[in-house]
């Protein structure tokens, strides 16, 4: 007991960690953690030597844990009459396909490569944070046919690529169509299962018997830090939304632009081995 301890216990205590943080930013900012689960991962992995492999696992990892905090946060928005359930039926066909698409993509992909896609796009939502405002619209009511399938794809494969949920590109995407902001938080929530579900079986096929996979690993998807962020993510997220209520909304989200802005530079920095 001790000897396993004295070789994983500074990593599943680093997990547990990742999974505090990553609940409470889901709740202080109204975002799916993987933008803070993914980095977190990555460095951790890299630091115990698992360079290889350590995008594609914190990407992998990420997913499945979407699953269980994606269906707690959708069936709470529910029970209030939140959630748009005719966009998450049009919508998810075409997420999960995308989905699907884009973790077979990745497995192909190099570290840096992953790297790099997750660290522009980072700084992208860092901007958001930074300075987005509420009222910013591009039309009027969310894209059908053609449209709605190409971004719906689009959108889970890039999700499933960085490792990320319905929330943080959904909610984007859903308020610049004229959604209010509450609606369009507890809809995205159901975008999370249908990203999270098929991107981690996926993960899972794509990764079985990969070299340099850390222990415990089905594929690409690493079970103690599944259930560990899971767990500390679903208890930190009502902390954070109790949080976001008692402080200044928009310093938060400014700070938090920056916070995400200096980790996407520290990815982009790597990806180009500098």
């Amino acid at each position: 007991m001790m000897d396993f301890l004295s070789a994983y216990g500074p990593m599943l205590i680093a997990l547990a960690i990742a999974g505090l943080f990553a609940g409470l930013a889901a709740g202080l900012f109204g975002i799916g953690g993987g933008v803070v689960i993914v980095p977190v991962l990555f460095f951790l992995l890299d630091s115990l030597g698992y360079t290889e492999t350590a995008m594609h696992v914190a990407v992998s990892t990420s997913l499945a844990t979407i699953i269980l905090t994606s269906v707690r946060s959708v069936m709470a928005h529910n029970k209030r009459g939140a959630v748009d359930w005719r966009i998450i039926r049009t919508w998810s066909p075409w997420i999960v396909l995308g989905s699907v698409i884009g973790i077979l993509l990745a497995g192909y992909f190099s570290k840096q490569v992953m790297l790099g896609i997750f660290g522009t796009v980072l700084i992208l939502f860092a901007a958001q944070f930074y300075f987005g405002r509420p009222g910013w619209k591009l039309a009027p009511e969310m894209p059908v046919g053609i449209l709605r399938a190409a971004i719906g794809a689009f959108n889970g494969a890039l999700s499933s690529i960085m490792g990320i949920g319905g929330g943080t590109l959904g909610v984007t995407l859903m308020t610049l169509c004229g959604m209010p902001m509450h609606r369009a938080v507890a809809t995205a929530a159901g975008w999370g299962v249908a990203i999270g579900f098929p991107g981690a079986i996926a993960a899972m096929i794509v990764g079985w018997g990969r070299d340099g996979l850390p222990p415990f690993s089905a594929g690409f998807v690493n079970l103690p830090a599944f259930a560990l962020i899971s767990v500390f993510t679903v208890l930190m997220a009502p902390v954070g939304a109790a949080l976001a209520h008692k402080l200044d909304a928009d310093r938060l989200r400014r700070l938090f632009g920056i916070l995400l802005g200096l980790v996407s530079l520290r990815m982009l920095w790597q990806a180009l081995g500098l």
